[in-house]
C-alpha cells in the first residue's frame, strides 16, 4: 500500500469517528435540561410562556430530536454550522476567530513540553538508578499529579502577582507581539506540564529498555562515543513509542485549554466551549467538538507518518 492510500484510508475511517462524535454530543446536549431558549428567557421573569414557544419555532427547536440533528448534519456537510441563538452571529466565524489563540497556547505547551521531556528523558535514561535519575521521576510524577487550574493559579500568584515577572491579564495586542508572546508563557507553561512528565517517563522508560539490546552493545564494543551511541542510534529507535504518546496527548492539551483559558482569561475555542455549555449553544458546542476531534484524528495520522520515517521496516508495510 502507498503511503497515499495509507493516508486516504486513515481519513476515510476517521469519518465514522466524527460522526459518532457528533450523535454523542447532540444527544447529551438535549438529555441535559434545560435549552438555550430557557437561557436566554429565563433571566426576564416578564417573557410570556407563547414567547418561548415562537422562538423555539424559530429556532427549529420544536422539532424531534433526530430532525433537528439530520437538519444539522445536511447544513455541517455544506459548510454551515449554524448560527449562534444569542448573539446571531455564525457558529463557523466565531470558531474560526477563536481557533488561532488556541493552537498559540497549544504550540506554547507543546514545545514546553517537547523542550523539557526529550532532554530529561534522555538524562534519566542515561543515569539511571542515580540521583538525576530519581529527581526526574519525582519530577514527572509531580507534573502528573498536579492539577493544571491549581498550577495556572500559583503560576500567576508567584511570576505574575508577587514577583511581577508577567502582566496578570492579556495585554490585548497582537497574537505574535512580543508582549503576548511573553504573556503567553505561563499558560503555555501551565498546559504543557502534564504532556512534559508523560513523554519524560515514557522517553526514559524507552531509552532504558534500548540501551540493554544487543546493537547498543555492539556499538559501544566498535569504540563509538557514548554520546553517538545515545543520540544517534537510542535516541532514534526510542522516538517511536514517545511519537505514539505524543499524539495521544494532544488531546489533553486541547482538552487542557478549557481549564487553561478559562484560568487565565484567555479567549480561546476552550473559554467559548464553556460559555457555550453554559448557554446550551448546541451549533456552537457541535463544531468545537468536531473540530477537537479531527485535530486528534490528524494528530494520529501524522503520527503514524513519523513512524514510517523512523522506522523503515513500517515503511515498507505501506
Amino acid at each position: 500500500m502507498s503511503l497515499q492510500r495509507f493516508v486516504l484510508k486513515r481519513l476515510l475511517a476517521a469519518v465514522p469517528v466524527l460522526f459518532g462524535v457528533s450523535v454523542i454530543t447532540f444527544s447529551l446536549m438535549h438529555v441535559a435540561p434545560g435549552d438555550v431558549v430557557d437561557q436566554l428567557i429565563g433571566a426576564n421573569p416578564n417573557v410570556p410562556p407563547q414567547e418561548g414557544a415562537r422562538l423555539r419555532r424559530e429556532f427549529g427547536l420544536d422539532q424531534p430530536i433526530w430532525v433537528q440533528y439530520l437538519d444539522w448534519m445536511r447544513d455541517a456537510l455544506a459548510g454551515d454550522f449554524g448560527e449562534v441563538y444569542s448573539t446571531g452571529r455564525d457558529a463557523g466565524a466565531v470558531i474560526a476567530a477563536r481557533l488561532p489563540e488556541t493552537l498559540a497556547l497549544a504550540v506554547f505547551g507543546w514545545l514546553f513540553a517537547i523542550v523539557i521531556a526529550i532532554p530529561g528523558g534522555i538524562y534519566a535514561a542515561a543515569n539511571k538508578d542515580d540521583l538525576g535519575d530519581d529527581v526526574s521521576r519525582f519530577v514527572a510524577l509531580s507534573g502528573i499529579s498536579i492539577p493544571n487550574f491549581w498550577l495556572g493559579l500559583m503560576l500567576m500568584a508567584v511570576f505574575a502577582v508577587s514577583l511581577d515577572w508577567f502582566p496578570t491579564l492579556d495585554p490585548q495586542t497582537g497574537l505574535l507581539s512580543p508582549e503576548m508572546l511573553w504573556w503567553l508563557i505561563l499558560p503555555g507553561v501551565t498546559i504543557g506540564t502534564a504532556a512534559s512528565a508523560n513523554m519524560m517517563r515514557i522517553m526514559r522508560t524507552s531509552m532504558a529498555e534500548e540501551l540493554n539490546k544487543e546493537y547498543v552493545t555492539a556499538a559501544r564494543a566498535k569504540g563509538l562515543p557514548e554520546r553517538t551511541v545515545l543520540l544517534k542510534h537510542v535516541l532514534r529507535n526510542s522516538l517511536i513509542s514517545v511519537t505514539t504518546v505524543a499524539a495521544f496527548l494532544v488531546a489533553s492539551l486541547i482538552s487542557g485549554s478549557v481549564v487553561v483559558e478559562t484560568v487565565f482569561g484567555w479567549p480561546g475555542l476552550g473559554l467559548e466551549l464553556v460559555q457555550a455549555i453554559h448557554l446550551r449553544e448546541i451549533n456552537l458546542i457541535l463544531g468545537i467538538t468536531l473540530l477537537t476531534g479531527f485535530f486528534i484524528v490528524v494528530a494520529n495520522l501524522l503520527a503514524d507518518i513519523v513512524y514510517a520515517i523512523l522506522d523503515p521496516r513500517i515503511r515498507d508495510e505501506y
